[in-house]
C-alpha cells in the first residue's frame, strides 16, 4: 500500500488574517465548516491539477518563536514566477526567512513565514536551475 500526503493544516491564532493573507497570494477559496469547531476547508485549486486541499483551524497555544526550527511538515506550492510570489508574501503581510535559491534540475525555491508564525515554501519549476 502506498500512502500520501492527503490533507494539511494551517494553525492561525486569527483565522481571518491567515485566510485573507492565504487568499491574496495565491487566491485558495476558504468555506467555513458547520461543525461544532471553528473549521475552514482550503481549496487550492482545480481539482483536476495535482495536488491537495487542507483546512485551518484556531491555533491551541502560542505561536511559533522567531529563529525556531521547523516542528511540523513543511508545505511547499508551486508558483509559476517565485520572485512575483515572494513579492506578494512580503507586501502581504509575511517574509521571506530563507531567500531564493536554486535546486538543480528541479527549480527555484524559498521558504517564508506567514502572518500567523508559520513556515511555508515556494518553488518554481526550472531544469535548467544551478
Amino acid at each position: 500500500m502506498k500512502c500520501r500526503v492527503m490533507h494539511f493544516e494551517i494553525h492561525a491564532e486569527q483565522p481571518e488574517r491567515a485566510i485573507a493573507f492565504y487568499s491574496v497570494i495565491f487566491g485558495w477559496k476558504f468555506d467555513k465548516w458547520k461543525g461544532q469547531v471553528p473549521y475552514w476547508v482550503i481549496t487550492t485549486g482545480d481539482p483536476s491539477v495535482p495536488g491537495i486541499n487542507g483546512g485551518l483551524t484556531l491555533r491551541r497555544g502560542p505561536a511559533p518563536a522567531d529563529e525556531q526550527p521547523l516542528n511540523a511538515y513543511g508545505c511547499t506550492i508551486s508558483v509559476d514566477n517565485l520572485d512575483t510570489f515572494a513579492t506578494k508574501t512580503s507586501v502581504s503581510g509575511g517574509k521571506i526567512v530563507v531567500p531564493k535559491m536554486p535546486i538543480p534540475g528541479v527549480g527555484w525555491l524559498c521558504y517564508a513565514k506567514d502572518p500567523e508564525g508559520n513556515i511555508f515554501g515556494m518553488i518554481q519549476n526550472d531544469p535548467n536551475a544551478k
